[in-house]
């Protein structure tokens, strides 16, 4: 049974090119979150390091680690029971011969609920990731947590209504997505606006009727001969699009907001978004040309 309520935090922190000044911290904010009362804490993605991304060197595929005797993922199950939070966590997999820019589902007493691969993985000049990880073979997912059901993207997955509406359709309570996004290296035309970022999740929340939140970095990071500044903005918006809680670009911590699940239910069920829809006619979108072939 989903409970009525839950109290969100999304962490928007800095970090460096230290594996555990980074995990430190990372774990004073969830820290200073559930002393806040938070439940849920999500924090930004790929927090163990640089976004070391923005190059292709074959020297950091070593920052890599798999699940099994991971260097800090225990550390964080202790944590979550001895808090007695969820935490949604981001890390850089070494499965076999293959990378994933994988995420654990940690439940309330510590448990490992699961393991979530990227299924989105951009490539363009300052965020390389399809020269690092392979593309997630794991489906989304959806997590029965002791704080409800929780819907888990992360950040290239945040651009795609198919992600979002899979994760509903799983039966998501709210859909959560740990980012790292900024500055775009000087050559690239497209625009670098968090309000773009914020609008594709925000249309997310409206078109699922579901809350949603994203967890970003902040600061400059250099890469290799590369610069970026990552522009924060972590928000959580609410089921009707409603933006409820925003950090700007340098302020660092926990950002909460207490879940109205129960008043979201009601609301999708009344909007008929779920009600109204006719997948059998959405074949194309199994297709990447948009053409329906048979037989």
């Amino acid at each position: 049974m989903s409970p009525e309520t839950v109290k969100l935090a999304v962490v928007q922190m800095h970090v460096t090119d230290q594996m555990e000044d980074n995990v430190s911290r990372a774990i004073a904010h969830v820290r200073d979150a559930a002393a806040q009362g938070a439940q849920v804490i999500l924090l930004p993605e790929l927090f163990e390091n640089l976004y070391f991304c923005q190059v292709e060197r074959e020297e950091y595929f070593d920052l890599a680690h798999s699940l099994d005797g991971h260097p800090f993922v225990g550390r964080f199950q202790e944590l979550a029971r001895e808090l007695g939070v969820v935490l949604p966590l981001s890390y850089f997999e070494k499965a076999g011969q293959a990378h994933y820019n994988s995420l654990v589902c940690i439940d309330a007493d510590g448990t490992l609920l699961g393991n979530y691969r990227k299924t989105h993985i951009p490539d363009g000049p300052g965020y390389e990731e399809k020269y690092y990880f392979n593309p997630g073979d794991t489906g989304f997912r959806v997590w029965d947590t002791r704080f409800g059901r929780v819907g888990v993207g992360i950040c290239w997955d945040q651009w795609y209504p198919e992600t979002a509406r899979v994760m509903m359709l799983q039966g998501a309570d709210f859909l959560l997505y740990p980012t790292a996004i900024g500055s775009e290296p000087a050559e690239v035309e497209t625009p670098n606006s968090h309000h773009m970022w914020q609008r594709a999740m925000i249309g997310h929340a409206v078109s699922n009727s579901t809350y949603v939140a994203a967890a970003n970095r902040i600061g400059t990071e250099r890469v290799g001969d590369l610069e970026q500044t990552y522009y924060g903005h972590t928000f959580i918006s609410d089921y009707t699009g409603e933006m409820v809680a925003e950090f700007g670009d340098t302020e660092e911590g926990p950002l909460l907001h207490t879940l109205n699940l129960r008043e979201a239910r009601k609301f999708r069920a009344g909007m008929g978004f779920f009600r109204d829809r006719r997948p059998e006619l959405y074949g194309p979108l199994l297709t990447t040309d948009g053409v329906t072939r048979r037989g």
